[in-house]
């Protein structure tokens, strides 16, 4: 009777206990932590993560780093989107178990210029535009062009040679793919003439379709020795979005006004789209000389100078 009496007082103690502990369990978890919506943690075991959150100052114990260690996953290192603000802890410990890299999305138009894109990019993610043209010049193979127009999408944080160097990476994968279809090598000497004849295409064609008639328009007039003439080559550099005038074709110096200047600029005018490369790598087959575009918004193509006149007096 004693005995059973003792055995009794005893596991009552011992599930007071237990249910002790399971409340102070459960209130340890639910206390709110307030976070920010990424968090950026460093390489290295969890260890190394609870303690960096501790000096961020985040008051985490043993049992979160457990938890982490062995109950939950290990959270990944670099900048984690958490998304709220405010949690309990349990939640706070599974969203970094479970977060993914924060990211941020670049997106380069096709035709834009490298000065006015690094400038944007600068503002838009609070980045210095020095230290991206540096990155630049030190990346890329080629003055301009040396980045495809498309979306990107990267971790947060990143630096401006972090960055400059994944574009231009990929970049240059698609370039070498492209070459290697059409040219079977990729020779970046003529690659450059490539692009350089993509990016004229690219400032001058009204849409997709068009570039091929475009780019042969191009390849006349350079077979016969013929200046260019086209107003999109001055749109380069920081003139990017500047209306070309007669005063600015009179005026302009540089050797991108094909006005003054046989042959093509000496590299691209602007970034170039797949479609301005293939165009340029294939361009069809006609005698086109001259384009004018109409009232409907595209071109009108002749290979007749008193054509291309009436053209422009019927565009008029």
């Amino acid at each position: 009777m004693n005995l059973f009496k003792l055995l009794y007082t005893i596991s009552s103690k011992v599930f007071m206990l237990i249910i002790l502990v399971l409340i102070s369990l459960i209130f340890y978890f639910t206390i709110p932590i307030k976070t920010t919506k990424t968090v950026v943690l460093p390489k290295g075991s969890v260890t190394k993560v609870v303690e960096h959150l501790k000096q961020q100052g985040y008051a985490l114990t043993k049992l979160d780093t457990y938890l982490l260690a062995y109950v939950l996953d290990a959270p990944k290192s670099g900048t984690l989107l958490i998304g709220e603000e405010k949690m309990s802890r349990i939640d706070f410990l599974k969203k970094l178990s479970s977060a993914k890299e924060a990211i941020d999305i670049v997106t380069l138009i096709p035709g834009e210029t490298r000065p006015v894109f690094l400038e944007e990019l600068a503002k838009e993610h609070k980045l210095n535009v020095t230290k991206l043209e540096d990155a630049y010049s030190e990346y890329a193979s080629y003055k301009e062009s040396g980045i495809m127009p498309e979306t990107y999408h990267l971790p947060k944080n990143i630096s401006e040679k972090k960055l400059i160097h994944t574009l231009v990476a990929q970049t240059e994968k698609k370039y070498k793919a492209l070459a290697l279809e059409h040219l079977k090598q990729y020779d970046k000497k003529e690659w450059l003439k490539i692009l350089t004849i993509a990016s004229v295409v690219q400032k001058e064609a009204a849409n997709n379709e068009e570039m091929p008639i475009v780019a042969s328009v191009v390849y006349n007039r350079l077979k016969i020795d013929m200046p260019l003439q086209m107003d999109g080559t001055l749109n380069y550099g920081k003139y990017s979005h500047v209306k070309v005038t007669p005063k600015r074709i009179r005026t302009d110096p540089s050797p991108f006004n094909t006005y003054k200047n046989k042959g093509l600029p000496p590299y691209p005018v602007c970034s170039v789209s797949i479609e301005a490369i293939k165009a340029a790598l294939n361009p069809k087959e006609t005698n086109y000389l001259y384009f004018m575009k109409n009232k409907s918004g595209v071109h009108d193509f002749t290979d007749s100078y008193g054509q291309h006149l009436r053209n422009i007096k019927k565009a008029k």
